[in-house]
């Protein structure tokens, strides 16, 4: 009966951590900055027109994105999107990244590969930061951490009928390792938010436009459901380790 009641309250554990770490890597609030550099032009599509110049090169066409002027825009980031609005000075910055608070203006391009810097436009790109060689573990390491927690899982299930305690011991081990990966997301993140130029970063596609512009950077939600996500974890591998024990105990 005790072994039940410990693998139903690890299993809930275990889904709540596995949900917070689907959640924060599907969506796009690990870094919230503002600034107030003025309207945002993104260069979002380059297509060949069709015409050619005097010397018989074909002209491509740029379709460029301008979000309308404002006092000040925001910036929201994840694995999948680099997104940028413009927002009432008003609204604190998390608050106006809510789903609710989206506005039509919204302009997005694709951020794989975040956290870590990434050189847009010419290669090497004038802003280059040199840590941009790190973003490969970031990516590495999340995508090791669903498929643990998913791996995990699996075995747990497999695991219900209280057969094999090799099960509940490996399907734990899975779960821990989850917990570690991200853990080690959390502290990579944390590292490039407070030792590299992240005020660069948000302003490189400016260039030098705005030297004197204010950016306020943030920890997003998306950051602190995965920090919520790592206990979560961690507790339901160890709880289905000393299930597995107790199991093996038993026979």
């Amino acid at each position: 009966m005790k072994v039940g009641a410990a693998a139903l309250a690890g299993g809930i554990f275990g889904v709540l951590g596995t949900l917070c770490f689907f959640l924060a890597f599907g969506t796009d609030y690990w870094l919230v900055a503002s600034e107030d550099c003025g309207p945002y032009t993104w260069s979002t599509q380059t297509t060949p027109t069709g015409n050619k110049d005097a010397n018989g090169t074909e002209i491509l066409s740029v379709k460029a994105v301008t979000v309308a002027p404002s006092s000040l825009s925001l910036h929201h980031e994840g694995f999948f999107w680099r997104c940028v609005f413009q927002v009432d000075p008003t609204v604190h910055a998390v608050l106006a990244t809510l789903f609710t608070n989206q506005p039509e203006s919204k302009v997005c391009i694709h951020g794989y590969l975040f956290p870590l810097p990434v050189a847009l436009g010419q290669v090497p790109h004038p802003s280059y930061d040199a840590t941009a060689v790190f973003r490969g573990f970031w990516t590495v390491l999340i995508i090791l951490g669903l498929v643990s927690a998913l791996t995990g899982g699996f075995l747990l299930v497999c695991g219900v009928p209280f057969i094999s305690h090799k099960l509940y011991k490996l399907g734990g081990a899975f779960c821990i390792a989850a917990a570690c990966f991200f853990l080690l997301v959390l502290l990579l993140y944390v590292l490039w938010m407070e030792l590299v130029d992240v005020r660069s970063y948000i302003l490189q596609e400016r260039g030098e436009a705005c030297p004197s512009a204010h950016v306020s950077v943030v920890y997003g939600l998306s950051f602190m459901v995965a920090a919520a996500g790592v206990p979560l974890e961690l507790v339901s591998g160890l709880v289905f380790m000393l299930v597995g024990r107790a199991l093996h105990a038993s026979k």
